[in-house]
């Protein structure tokens, strides 16, 4: 049975799942939740995801949300299609693997998606940019980076040189960070590097303006 997707187009998790579906090879349904609507508050929705957040994926009636387990489910589903590795199986990559994952999520996300709801979706909901804050932010992450720039100088990626779902995992706020006004994904010679990759990776590519169904 094809996958179901449901989510918003444009939202930052949808397209981390949907870039790594891409990424497997798997073919899905997509569902769109119309945010600006409030779609993902109604009582259909949170029958689903009863947070009221996307994005929600559905295989075969089984339903899982969040979009990292939701990643970590199509990687473990599909083992022998598309890129693989994203998942590790050795018990030491492994655990490479998710002190990565672990890294992306305290050390990346916990700036980085702060800072883009300040100067992106802030905006959107009709509030004031606080600047004082997002250059906080952003000053916070710019230390981070420099761990991850001397990492990056050693190997290709951050739990080594095979690429893994913790490397994607950085695409949706670290592209938004751009829009959100800051150069900092950029600054960095092995950052750069390693990201500049990242984002010209054909499952990206599919994504970035927006999730569409491919069955």
């Amino acid at each position: 049975m094809v996958l179901t997707l449901w989510g918003s187009p444009l939202s930052t998790c949808t397209r981390r799942v949907a870039t790594v579906l891409h990424e497997k090879k798997v073919p899905f349904k997509f569902v769109p939740i119309d945010l600006g609507k409030g779609e993902h508050k109604t009582p259909q929705f949170l029958s689903l995801q009863p947070f009221g957040q996307v994005p929600v994926l559905d295989d075969d009636g089984f339903k899982v949300h969040e979009s990292r387990a939701i990643c970590r489910y199509i990687v473990e589903k599909y083992p022998d299609q598309g890129t693989p590795g994203l998942i590790p199986k050795d018990l030491k990559d492994r655990a490479l693997f998710e002190q990565a994952a672990s890294i992306e999520t305290s050390n990346f996300s916990a700036y980085a998606e702060p800072a883009v709801f300040e100067n992106v979706f802030k905006k959107y909901r009709g509030g004031t940019p606080d600047e004082e804050k997002f250059n906080a932010l952003i000053a916070q992450l710019d230390a981070k980076l420099d761990v991850y720039d001397q990492v990056l100088s050693k190997q290709n990626y951050l739990s080594g040189d095979q690429i893994t779902l913790a490397d994607l995992f950085h695409l949706p706020y670290g592209t938004m960070l751009a829009e959100a006004g800051s150069d900092i994904m950029s600054r960095k010679p092995n950052v750069s590097r390693w990201f500049k990759e990242l984002e010209n990776r054909p499952s990206w590519q599919a994504v970035k303006d927006g999730v569409e169904a491919t069955a």
